[in-house]
């Protein structure tokens, strides 16, 4: 396994190949007509805002995370790696800034749908249940706690957003608007099957896989692919075992693996001394807050990968 550098990659400039596109955290890059090499940086983003600070080796634990995670999942659905190595289609002198935290993979047509899927209430879904008793629609059953475990999964899709917006909830008759019955109800059912595989090999490393998003894209000739990052900290709610039990009966948050710990002092940080309005430019995250999300994201690719 690849180990984090304690350098940190923010922007990655890879010169010998043309640059797609900026994404919240991975820079991709054309290779050819056909594939994509995608590097995840240390970039940070939270409520859909990139935070100035970067968190350091980052990219290298998504990217570890990743492909542990298609390498487990590859039955259920085909994923967008080429098994070629990445380093193999930059310069020597750019090979640094990609070993070990990029993949190289198939270009594809991409679904404009976040497939979100929620084992848990947590977040903004445990606000809502409160106003509606519901989540994205979706009716739940009453007397649930924040944190409580939902009788089963449900999918709550999103529209993607640009960079700096906000994804959109939207309902499942919306994604059947979007993309036809057929292709709808197969990203429903393979993320929902996804989420379920994956939350019982976390349990049984003693994580819990409260909710996830995947995203998902098109071959040429219509075969669904699983794509981009894959139960990250960044696209998932990881939450250890232990300590949970003592939250959902106090009504708090449980401790977390992923990036709550930065949404949690995001809440109560200020700019120019008014609590900060979740829009760009963010707040200066402190060291000590950098490097407890690192020691976060190392603590759970660690324990899942033992």
């Amino acid at each position: 396994m690849t180990q984090p550098s304690s350098s940190a990659l923010h922007t990655s400039n890879i010169s010998s190949l043309p640059l797609l596109a900026r994404g919240k955290v991975r820079d991709n890059y054309a290779v050819g007509d056909d594939r994509i090499l995608m590097v995840a940086s240390d970039r940070l983003s939270a409520f859909d805002v990139i935070m100035g600070e970067p968190i350091p080796g980052k990219g290298v634990l998504l990217t570890q995370m990743a492909l542990f995670w298609f390498d487990k999942l590859g039955h259920i659905c085909p994923n967008h790696l080429t098994g070629e190595a990445p380093e193999s289609v930059v310069t020597p002198e750019e090979v640094p800034q990609v070993q070990g935290r990029s993949m190289l993979v198939q270009r594809l047509q991409p679904v404009l749908i976040e497939a979100v899927v929620r084992g848990y209430l947590a977040g903004s879904g445990w606000k809502e249940y409160q106003a509606s008793q519901s989540v994205c629609g979706v009716p739940l059953p009453p007397g649930l706690t924040n944190a409580a475990k939902l009788p089963e999964p449900i999918y709550t899709p999103a529209a993607k957003a640009e960079v700096g917006d906000h994804d959109e909830n939207i309902t499942y008759a919306r994604t059947v608007e979007m993309v036809g019955e057929k292709l709808a109800a197969q990203i429903r059912d393979t993320a929902l099957r996804l989420y379920t595989e994956a939350a019982a090999i976390a349990l049984e490393k003693g994580m819990i896989i409260a909710d996830t998003k995947f995203e998902f894209g098109l071959t040429q000739d219509g075969t669904l692919v699983l794509m981009d990052e894959v139960l990250t900290p960044d696209s998932s709610r990881y939450w250890p075992v232990e300590g949970y039990q003592d939250a959902l009966t106090s009504g708090a948050n449980p401790p977390s693996y992923d990036k709550q710990f930065v949404r949690d002092w995001l809440e109560q940080a200020k700019v120019n001394g008014k609590l900060w309005d979740k829009k760009a430019p963010a707040p200066r995250v402190p060291q000590e807050v950098v490097e407890k999300t690192a020691a976060k994201y190392r603590e759970a690719l660690q324990r899942l990968t033992a």
